[in-house]
């Protein structure tokens, strides 16, 4: 039996890991989210989709306060993002963030990317950390490429990369920003197959995607987003089977017949 990717986390209180309330925010006088709430609880795919603009992206990087939000309230595994006495920087590094981009070091080596944030932030001695980048490189079919530099990869290697290094820090919860959308479409399932590991092994995710298929597999629940708005937030079969609003009947007639 190969070692999952991610290692034991405590559960967090009363089950929910995320809890999203009432979130609004405003880009000066534009409001991007409005009234946003939903929960994730330990071990759970939420996918979250809609059309571009919908607010997805800035509903997750909320989550981990990469974007401030003027209302409402967002509790991570117990720890209140708005709280003016929560350590930001401890909580990020609590919390996986896996971007379109993979925003790697270029004048690092992939096992130095791993190991870099770990050792500055965690306090791991350099062999500890090395240790545990290898692990994860192995899990994610990248052994080979250790020594190499980003540049070297392909795009789904680098993405995977990426990944191997949201996990060297040892997450409670891993956020995925459309993961796969600046892939080439070979390169697509590479990084699917690593996410979808992930879920089996029980890691606590949202992902902002466009792969339903992909949500079709793994996910729990299915939160759909429209004009900043939580349109739907409904079990996965229930999303695809029996949309209920209008917005996403359109969207999944559009997104599935291509």
């Amino acid at each position: 039996m190969t070692a999952p990717l991610t290692s034991p986390q405590p559960p967090a209180a009363g089950g929910t890991m995320i809890a999203i309330e009432a979130v609004s925010k405003w880009y000066g006088e534009v409001r991007v989210l409005s009234g946003c709430s939903t929960a994730v609880t330990r071990g759970e795919v939420v996918v979250v989709c809609g059309p571009s603009g919908s607010g997805k992206s800035t509903l997750l990087k909320c989550v981990n306060a990469l974007e401030p939000f003027q209302e409402g309230q967002i509790t991570v595994d117990g720890t209140r993002v708005r709280d003016k006495a929560t350590n930001l920087p401890r909580l990020r590094a609590r919390v996986g963030m896996v971007f379109q981009h993979f925003e790697l070091f270029p004048h690092l080596s992939v096992l130095d990317n791993l190991t870099l944030a770990p050792r500055k932030v965690l306090g791991r001695s350099k062999a500890e950390a090395t240790q545990r980048g290898l692990d994860l490189l192995a899990r994610v079919g990248l052994s080979a490429h250790a020594h190499k530099h980003p540049g070297q990869l392909s795009g789904g290697q680098q993405q995977r990369v990426a990944i191997a290094r949201a996990l060297a820090m040892d997450p409670v919860v891993m956020l995925f920003d459309e993961p796969t959308s600046a892939l080439d479409p070979e390169m697509v399932g590479e990084v699917l197959d690593v996410m979808v590991e992930l879920a089996r092994d029980g890691m606590t995710m949202m992902v902002v995607t466009h792969e339903m298929g992909f949500a079709r597999k793994v996910a729990d629940r299915v939160v759909f987003m429209d004009r900043g708005e939580i349109v739907e937030d409904v079990a996965k079969d229930a999303f695809f089977d029996r949309p209920r609003s209008e917005r996403a009947q359109q969207f999944l007639s559009r997104i599935l017949a291509h």
